[in-house]
């Protein structure tokens, strides 16, 4: 695999963004060593909640939630996605994988963080993500917080608005980051709060990560990651873990995903699932502190 990784100067000037950058090397005999980076707030010893970034974004879309968990005690820890952030981004395309993301944030989870009772918080693909992560390893996990994602298998159609998203995407000569994590919020983002989404990408060859991600989404039953997403629904459904949807009010993406979990899930039934009301799909970015509270809530019981 061709890696490619991001300048360090590009991320110099983050808005509320100062938290240490740690980082873990993952190995494994077919890819080598992928460097993926991480960011962490609270107590070494707090409850440990596991927080999830998706297309396009990073791990700077949590910096509204990390003080609040921490504050209350909780030892947040928000990763950077292979290919997306300050991790290592491999450079083709077809060197991203369903499986592959699965298997390298399991890595850093388990391998080199050794996270247990672990609490999910997953949004957009790091649901995709972390529900199978909680799926195939369920005794490392306490909890989930389902918030603007899903588990698609392919067996039911997508909405129209993610479609137009994914061809929006690969008909882009220019790829546009900091545009479209703003046309996935209600309010409107700084100059240099766009910059920062724009800063792990230097340019077109850094953007192998965004650009295959839409496609990696299970569309049709015989998608190479189906199989694995329904063993994942079946298991899910059994377990008696906690399972939390914080969905917000204006997410055309996600939105019809929230009863269905609410449903589906064991862990959901007897919970209050709260609305973030006035949120778009990036909840985190138009009400971030609010879904740090849920959270911390969620986790101190």
């Amino acid at each position: 695999m061709r890696l490619l990784r991001t300048p360090e100067d590009r991320f110099d000037g983050l808005p509320d963004f100062d938290f240490p950058t740690l980082y873990a090397d993952i190995e494994n005999p077919r890819d080598g060593i992928v460097r993926i980076a991480y960011v962490e707030a609270g107590p070494a010893d707090g409850p440990v909640v596991l927080l999830l970034h998706g297309e396009p974004s990073w791990s700077f879309l949590y910096r509204k939630l990390l003080p609040v968990l921490a504050d209350a005690g909780i030892r947040a820890i928000a990763p950077d996605l292979v290919g997306f952030g300050r991790s290592d981004k491999p450079a083709d395309i077809v060197d991203h994988t369903y499986a592959r993301h699965v298997e390298w944030m399991r890595a850093l989870a388990f391998d080199a963080l050794d996270l247990r009772e672990v609490t999910l918080v997953g949004q957009d693909w790091g649901g995709l993500i972390g529900l199978r992560l909680v799926a195939e390893n369920p005794g490392r996990f306490a909890r989930v917080v389902a918030a603007n994602t899903g588990l698609p298998s392919g067996d039911h159609d997508m909405p129209e608005v993610w479609h137009a998203f994914r061809r929006a995407v690969e008909n882009a000569q220019i790829l546009d980051i900091g545009r479209l994590v703003q046309s996935g919020c209600r309010n409107e983002l700084t100059e240099a709060e766009r910059a920062a989404y724009d800063a792990p990408f230097p340019n077109e060859m850094y953007k192998a990560g965004p650009r295959a991600m839409p496609g990696l989404v299970p569309i049709s039953p015989d998608d190479p990651a189906s199989d694995a997403n329904r063993r994942a629904w079946s298991a899910l459904s059994a377990l008696e873990l906690p399972f939390l949807c914080a969905f917000s009010d204006g997410d055309p993406i996600t939105g019809g995903m929230a009863p269905v979990l609410e449903r589906s899930m064991k862990g959901a039934k007897g919970l209050d699932h709260p609305t973030v009301a006035g949120a778009g799909h990036f909840l985190q970015e138009d009400a971030g502190e609010q879904l740090g509270r849920i959270v911390a809530e969620f986790v101190r019981g």
